[in-house]
């Protein structure tokens, strides 16, 4: 008796440190597959299925397909199989004629002179001139009178052209289109200022970092600020919002030690919006009273991944993010045999989710006019009795809670009452990728300068990157409304003058400004 009780005990125990060996090799997967394997979350079909519906481009990709043509096209032909044209009309084209010498311009059958008779473009190249700068001097121009100076025996009148305002109060350097390319290269391109500074250098101009942050600083404070504060007013106007959050150092913050984390909150407006808004809002910490402060007074529905912190909103109704539940099965399966998918937790996982994403395409395809109610209805027939499906298969799955698949359904079921939010408005979306994506901007960015030196360089870097990526999302190319921006705010009172702020705001900016940047109409669910 005594020997068959040790057995079981020993047999427990080998049971208990299989399953740890098994824990650990599945957490050293998911560890080199993190640190060294593709980030992608795109699915992957097995043999004869359907499976991979959210492809991107790179699926598509054709090493062997033609470059674009370099061709302007004037009129309307049909295009040749196999060749994409390039619209290049609006650039300036530059002609270099190519002759014979002169001594080889003769008849090769009567050895008379030949002269030319005609042009053929024998290709077309794109030529690229680097950033080019030049000196512009605002002339003042002083006016007298011919008659007095001839007549009068005392201070002959005299009269002063006016002049528009500096940029920058103080500089005798700095121009809109400076002050929109040093934004530009930092905050669309993510160029260091440093990087900045020795570029100029080679370009022969000294101009050193400290002098471009204060003005990155000074234009922040007195022009955008006030575009910011308007933006934010026209954006808890909406009753659908997204938001997220991401870590940011600042070296010199009060109270704080430089290794210490802060963070860039992020809200924006959903696809429902006529005017897309992405504004960021710097915070020393992550606790929940940084989102209730920016959203005071506001009521609605807001899009987040699952921190709790958002939970804790008043008046607030949190849309859980379905993308975030699915990118846990998928990560799962970056460490599963292919041929091991079908017997796989995470693969079934993985295929509620994506056949929940496949019926929000095909719901984005109803009328417009008639879109957000019809998409309401359509969720309640289609989307809810799977969403029920996948939430049963969650509680009964054997999978064990220590597992990576056991935690991916954990969360799930944690998230359930905020996921099945989505089922109350058509206008709502099943992910926050809509937030991923606009956050990501800075994300980039910031592997680039790394860290803030300041706390008025933090909340600069949220207000500019506020304003560029609002303007991109109204199809507005960055450096054109910034130079804009630049151009007409210097000797405007915003305080007396409301309706001059509002011009400035990029919905309202000109035609003319409106090119080459694409609004994220693009549905959220396209890219995962």
């Amino acid at each position: 008796m005594e020997n068959a009780v040790k057995v079981a005990e020993l047999e427990a125990e080998i049971t208990d440190l299989k399953q740890q060996v098994q824990l650990l090799q599945e957490q050293l997967r998911l560890a080199r597959q993190r640190q060294f394997g593709t980030s992608s979350e795109k699915s992957v079909a097995l043999d004869g299925e359907q499976l991979s519906i959210f492809n991107e481009a790179e699926a598509e990709a054709n090493p062997a397909a033609p470059e674009p043509e370099l061709e302007q096209i004037t009129y309307k032909r049909k295009k040749r199989k196999g060749k994409r044209e390039a619209d290049f009309s609006g650039l300036p084209v530059e002609q270099v004629v190519h002759e014979l010498p002169e001594e080889e311009r003769t008849c090769p059958d009567c050895g008379g002179p030949m002269h030319a008779c005609g042009h053929e473009v024998y290709r077309r190249e794109l030529k690229v001139i680097p950033a080019q700068f030049k000196v512009t001097e605002h002339l003042q121009t002083a006016y007298s009178c011919r008659h007095c100076e001839k007549t009068s025996d005392g201070t002959v009148p005299m009269l002063k052209s006016s002049v528009p305002a500096p940029v920058i109060r103080g500089s005798g350097m700095a121009s809109p289109s400076l002050l929109a390319y040093i934004a530009h290269q930092k905050y669309v391109l993510a160029l260091p200022l440093y990087r900045q500074e020795q570029e100029f250098k080679r370009l022969g101009l000294n101009l050193s970092r400290q002098t471009m942050a204060n003005w990155m600083l000074y234009a922040s404070t007195k022009y955008l600020q006030p575009i910011y504060d308007a933006m934010k007013a026209q954006l808890l106007a909406y009753q659908v919002l997204h938001a997220d959050e991401t870590l940011l150092q600042v070296l010199r913050e009060p109270g704080k030690t430089p290794q210490s984390d802060s963070y860039m909150w992020l809200y924006r407006t959903s696809g429902d919006a006529e005017r897309p808004i992405v504004l960021y809002d710097y915070q020393p910490d992550r606790k929940y009273r940084r989102p209730a402060d920016f959203l005071e007074g506001w009521s609605g529905y807001l899009h987040t991944d699952g921190y709790e912190a958002y939970h804790k909103l008043q008046n607030v109704t949190v849309i859980g993010c379905f993308a975030h539940v699915r990118r846990r099965f998928a990560e799962i399966l970056k460490t599963v045999p292919k041929h091991a998918w079908p017997e796989s937790e995470a693969y079934r996982g993985l295929q509620f989710c994506d056949r929940l994403f496949a019926l929000e395409r095909e719901f984005a395809k109803l009328p417009p006019e008639e879109n957000f109610r019809a998409r309401y209805e359509a969720r309640l027939k289609q989307s809810k009795p799977l969403m029920d499906a996948f939430f049963d298969w969650a509680k009964n799955s054997p999978a064990l809670p220590k597992f990576a698949v056991g935690e991916a359904i954990t969360y799930a079921l944690n998230q359930r009452l905020y996921l099945e939010h989505v089922l109350l408005d058509g206008r709502l979306e099943l992910s926050n990728n809509r937030a991923e994506r606009s956050v990501k901007p800075f994300v980039i960015g910031r592997r680039n300068w790394m860290f803030a030196d300041t706390v008025n360089g933090a909340n600069a870097s949220a207000v500019l990157y506020s304003i560029v990526e609002t303007a991109k999302e109204n199809g507005l190319h960055p450096f054109d409304y910034l130079q804009f921006v630049f151009q007409s705010a210097p000797g405007l009172d915003f305080h007396s003058d409301p309706a001059a702020l509002d011009r400035l705001l990029p919905w309202n900016a000109t035609p003319d400004l409106r090119r080459s940047e694409t609004s994220s109409k693009a549905l959220p669910w396209d890219v995962i």
